[in-house]
């Protein structure tokens, strides 16, 4: 990739790490993105009791949306245009976790026109995967210049 690409992926990518920590949602989570590079995404975030299920350990929901992200820009590093919406996300639960950093590492898989797939996974403090996720994310209406959070 020459000089001119690169710095322009570059600025892509802060933008997108710009537009995540604007989002007012995640106000709500200890949480920060980091694109890693093309196709590439990782969210840190500390599990806290404030996310506890009545038997004491993160619910799913946290799954979910760390998941769901994590995978999501990932996909969104190969448009530059649009923002992407999640269609549908598959994801599967193989540890619980109470408390401590877990990581959150988005992967882009395919598409590159309309339709793209993205699959993450979560890694808790020890290393062991915790859950995992697949989701198909599409091209909306919705321009990335016009998100304040995206633009600066």
């Amino acid at each position: 990739m020459n000089e001119a690409a690169t710095s322009g992926a570059e600025r892509h990518w802060r933008a997108l790490e710009r537009l995540y920590a604007s989002a007012p949602v995640n106000s709500l989570f200890a949480s920060q993105l980091e694109v890693t590079g093309e196709g590439r995404a990782r969210i840190v975030f500390d599990v806290t009791e404030a996310s506890y299920h009545a038997a004491g350990a993160a619910h799913g929901t946290i799954y979910f949306k760390m998941l769901d992200d994590a995978a999501f820009y990932a996909a969104n590093t190969l448009v530059t245009d649009r923002f992407l919406l999640t269609t549908s996300f598959n994801l599967h639960f193989t540890k619980p976790v109470r408390t401590g950093k877990v990581v959150a590492e988005g992967r882009w898989v395919s598409g590159r026109r309309r339709v793209f797939v993205a699959e993450s996974r979560l890694v808790d403090e020890e290393g062991d995967e915790i859950g995992r996720g697949t989701g198909t994310f599409m091209k909306s209406r919705i321009p990335l210049s016009s998100l304040a959070g995206y633009s600066g």
